[in-house]
């Protein structure tokens, strides 16, 4: 059984979002906390914090957590906030506050523990 965790609208753009989560994609949750921790990018801690989410939630239907790896990790565009400056002659530029979906899907490895 697979369980999810999703993090909705987090107020980073998905294009920054989506570096962080190629890196953890398929990895063993365990694994995957550890790149987390060391990543120096500001989308770790909004990973990190949806990943350990999905492990408790794996952790309340008694799955074994030390067998958990990521089967999904997705992050989708969220709402753009629009905001804007007044620039030169009388001009207005539109600034796009980008935000982000992120999702992780954990389930628990078949067989053998690595």
């Amino acid at each position: 059984m697979a369980w999810r965790s999703t993090h909705r609208f987090a107020r980073i753009a998905p294009r920054k979002v989506r570096l962080v989560v190629d890196l953890v994609r398929g990895l063993d949750a365990a694994e995957a906390l550890d790149v987390l921790k060391f990543t120096n990018k500001r989308a770790a801690v909004f990973v990190d914090k949806t990943l350990r989410a999905a492990i408790a939630s794996a952790d309340e239907a008694a799955a074994d957590t030390d067998n958990l790896f990521i089967q999904e990790a997705r992050v989708d565009e969220g709402p753009q906030i629009k905001r804007g400056r007044e620039k030169d002659r009388g001009k207005f530029y539109v600034i796009l506050k980008r935000t982000s979906h992120i999702t992780v899907v954990v389930e628990e490895r078949k067989g053998k523990a690595k």
